[in-house]
């Protein structure tokens, strides 16, 4: 019998409406991992997770040069990732519900931080965006797009 983790994670965003910068002001995780054997190395994975995901929703973009097919992002000199000063505090809390399916009542925890991360930046960009009648833009919600959204609506 399989058990599963849950959680809840909550982003706020600001974005700049000249550069179509999106910054994250706080993000909120409540993760049911079951018993949580090692609170600390928990959230350190946890922090991991959000991370990604924050890069996977506004920074991460594979460029390839449409007349040569030649990728142009194959460093990191050009592939955004995100760094410390792109990501706010993270609050972090556990809400402990045992399972019986294993010896400790323990709950998988590796994925915990990307699967809802992805989700909750995408939510709150799509909701800045729908805020000022500028469309949806699809992921990574970089600041090029965010931009391009934020003119559509004002040409409209």
């Amino acid at each position: 019998t399989g058990n599963f983790p849950n959680g809840c994670h909550i982003c706020e965003v600001e974005i700049d409406p000249d550069t179509g910068v999106v910054t994250l002001t706080r993000y909120t995780v409540v993760d049911d991992v079951g018993r949580v054997l090692n609170p600390l190395l928990l959230e350190g994975q946890i922090h991991g997770g959000v991370a990604q995901g924050v890069g996977q929703a506004i920074y991460e973009t594979i460029q390839i040069d449409p007349g040569s097919g030649q990728l142009v992002s194959g460093s990191l000199m050009d592939y955004c990732l995100p760094r410390a000063d792109n990501l706010p505090m993270f609050a972090i809390k556990s809400h402990e519900v045992l399972t019986q399916n294993t010896p400790f009542g323990t709950k998988g925890a590796g994925e915990a931080g990307t699967v809802g991360s992805i989700a909750a930046v995408m939510n709150a960009v799509s909701n800045a965006l729908m805020k000022v009648g500028a469309p949806e833009v699809n992921m990574p919600a970089t600041s090029e797009k965010v931009w391009e959204a934020l003119n559509k609506r004002k040409q409209a």
